[in-house]
């Protein structure tokens, strides 16, 4: 008998027949192994049916999706023991101290060797229900009722009623009266003062004292004139430091915003130690604060007198509004707490400010304006026309002539200013630097360090 081979040849006269037995080899296709084909076997035709062609492309879709299923599955399975979640798999020591590192802050360097840093995790207020809920018991809304006087265009001089609405905060009860802060520009002018509740009742008040300069004022209601049910349910409110407030702190504002009962809005601390001077028309004067806290959080009409507060509730601040610019957005101002209790308390047990002796530089001085300057040439400041004889700006070296520009780093450009912020934040022998421009071949920049007197004049 012919030696036949396993492999399979191809013979162009002949078709092979194959043995039911094949074998799988680990190479590109398939080869059959099988006996031999007898040599006068009548030629068969090979079949090139649809019905053929469709098994093979069933066959052939079905190996595939064997092999990719199978592929994928592995897949999923390694990729899970790699990725595995945290609540899959405890991290191990070293990896959880790297959470933890990443989860404070990343301090990274750069090219050039500076370090740049980035919280891995940020804290957003955005439900603040919980803080409302509980301070907004002690913040109350103030109508004052009283006479606006103005001249008609024929001259006659007219009296009409006005109304205007603010915002105060329970600062404090004693046996007789609950008092509340608010600002002067809330109950200036009144011939009465209503307050109502955050229950909704209202009761008559009277004020207890102001102080103009700091727009600050204080209102009592008799404890007797309100309802045991309000008394259960309004609160004295939690005061906070506002010395240990920083840029970017979350803030949120309560009042009684355009008249039409309490309102909550939140921000952040934009800025600190904001100067702003304002003018008030009703009493033809300007104030100046030195120390007020900039907010984002919308302070609107009404809100005037109302609280900000911190995350934990806590009064960090007296919105005035009066400070706010009408022609910005999202800047805002409040007197911060811890300046103003000094005040208040004064004002709650005399019903008003001591007074003390002024803080005196010893200079007599003419504004310069903008306009002044450019039309002369000369600095913006406080022109020093005079120096006092035997003061401490004389012996200090000030001279006559000398543009003031800085007290202590904080810029003054009027006499109003410097008086405001000598009297506030200084008391005689305190010890000040001044910087100021003098006349020599052209205004050159200098500083001073002034020893203030103490004085109950005008003159600063």
């Amino acid at each position: 008998m012919e030696e036949q081979n396993n492999d399979y040849s191809y013979n162009p006269y002949q078709q092979p027949q194959m043995n039911t037995q094949q074998s799988f080899h680990a190479g590109n296709g398939y080869s059959y192994g099988g006996g031999a084909v007898p040599p006068n076997k009548p030629k068969k035709e090979k079949k090139h049916g649809f019905g053929v062609t469709l098994a093979k492309c069933a066959a052939i879709a079905l190996v595939f999706g064997l092999v990719a299923g199978t592929s994928f599955t592995g897949v999923e399975y390694i990729g899970s023991r790699l990725f595995e979640t945290e609540e899959e798999q405890e991290p191990s020591g070293s990896q959880k101290k790297d959470n933890e590192q990443q989860d404070t802050v990343f301090n990274q360097t750069t090219d050039g060797g500076l370090q740049q840093t980035a919280t891995g995790s940020s804290a957003a207020v955005t439900d603040v229900s919980g803080i409302v809920d509980a301070v907004m018991p002690s913040i109350v809304s103030i109508t004052n009722t009283g006479t606006v006087t103005y001249q008609s265009f024929w001259g006659q001089v007219q009296s009409v009623p006005s109304e205007s609405c603010g915002s105060g905060i329970i600062i404090a009860q004693d046996a007789q009266y609950l008092y509340i802060a608010t600002n002067n520009h809330v109950v200036a002018s009144a011939d009465t003062l209503t307050v109502q509740f955050a229950d909704g009742k209202t009761v008559s008040s009277e004020i207890k004292g102001t102080d103009p300069s700091d727009d600050l004022a204080v209102v009592q209601v008799a404890l007797s004139g309100i309802d045991s049910d309000t008394l259960e349910q309004i609160k004295v409110a939690s005061i906070g430091d506002s010395t240990q407030l920083k840029v970017g702190q979350a803030s949120i504002a309560i009042g009684n915003a355009l008249g039409y009962g309490q309102s909550v809005t939140t921000g952040v601390i934009s800025a600190l130690g904001r100067t702003v001077t304002v003018s008030d028309q009703s009493a033809g004067t300007t104030i100046t604060n030195y120390n007020l806290i900039q907010t984002d959080a919308a302070i609107n009409p009404g809100n005037s007198g109302g609280a900000l507060l911190n995350t934990s509730g806590e009064v960090i601040g007296i919105n005035s509004v009066k400070y706010a610019d009408t022609d910005v957005e999202g800047i805002g101002y409040a007197i911060p707490i811890s300046d103003a209790m000094e005040i208040i308390e004064q004002l709650i047990q005399n019903g008003k400010v001591e007074e003390k002796q002024n803080a005196y530089l010893g200079i007599q001085g003419q504004d310069v304006s903008s306009n002044v300057s450019q039309a002369y040439g000369i600095p913006e400041g406080i022109y020093v026309y005079r120096v006092i004889s035997g003061s401490g700006a004389e012996k200090a070296g000030l001279l006559q002539g000398d543009i003031i520009t800085e007290v202590d780093g904080r810029s003054v450009g009027t006499m109003n200013e410097l008086k405001q912020l000598l009297q506030k934040e200084y008391e005689p022998g305190d010890q000040i630097t001044i910087r100021f421009y003098r006349m020599n071949n052209g205004y050159q920049q200098m500083e001073l360090s002034v020893t203030l007197g103490g004085s109950g004049t005008t003159e600063q």
